[in-house]
């Protein structure tokens, strides 16, 4: 499990940078700058792994905002979450996240009309349907690009993942379970606790930047480590 706890914070986006790459060994991360309850909190995605040739993975979800009332009526700061394994198919509360066990995060197959649509319809169908695209991997500025491309100053953001334990901020903003038994970070695996970064797009929607490592299995037992 996550040593510090878990939750999300909700706020506004007041800024985004990338780090400066160097030799020095860092990870490299988009750095959100997020304002919520009077304090700026830093928020660190990872969009690097230096463990694998692979690099990082990502995918971009559009979400229904019907099923993420639970978070989106949350009022602005960081709320701790209760992770961990939960009984039955989902998280009971609506608000914890797992990339392998949400159904929120599952395709949904099903077709609404048999014409070809307009774009507006193809965009309702696709809502409908929850199209969940793979994987996509590669370097860490192919990734940093693809969470950029969602960012725009002043729209509301939800950031997931392990608060700091000094000042304002959240880190490990990534899937946090399938880690090699071996590695350093196996002690932090666990389910219903994966970092992720949610916005509200112009149009109202809403839409979820998963990453990953390249390292970490898809496939985790009851306690979050690799099967």
């Amino acid at each position: 499990m996550l040593n510090d706890g878990y939750g999300v914070l909700a706020g506004t986006l007041a800024g985004f940078e990338r780090d400066k790459p160097d030799n020095q060994g860092r990870w490299f991360h988009v750095k959100l700058s997020v304002s919520a309850v009077g304090h700026s909190y830093q928020c660190a995605v990872d969009v690097d792994s230096k463990q694998s040739n692979i690099g990082v993975q990502w995918k971009t979800v559009v979400l229904r905002p019907s099923e993420w009332t639970a978070i989106t009526g949350l009022g602005s700061g960081f709320h701790l979450l209760r992770a961990g394994n939960v009984p039955g198919p989902g998280a009971p509360d609506g608000k914890v996240l797992d990339y392998l066990r949400d159904g929120r995060f599952r395709a949904n197959p099903g077709c609404v009309f048999v014409m070809r649509p307009s774009p507006f319809v193809e965009w309702l169908n696709s809502l409908l349907r929850r199209v969940v695209p793979p994987w996509e991997a590669g370097n860490n500025v192919q990734a940093a690009e693809a969470l950029e491309a969602l960012l725009s100053v002043g729209q509301r953001i939800w950031v997931f993942g392990e608060p700091y334990t000094n000042g304002f901020g959240v880190h490990n903003i990534h899937q946090n379970q399938g880690d090699p038994i071996n590695s350093q970070w196996a002690q932090e695996n666990g389910v219903w606790q994966d970092g992720a970064t949610v916005v509200e797009v112009p149009s109202g929607g809403l839409v979820a930047f998963l990453n990953k490592f390249s390292s970490q299995s898809d496939q985790t037992d009851q306690d979050g480590h690799p099967v």
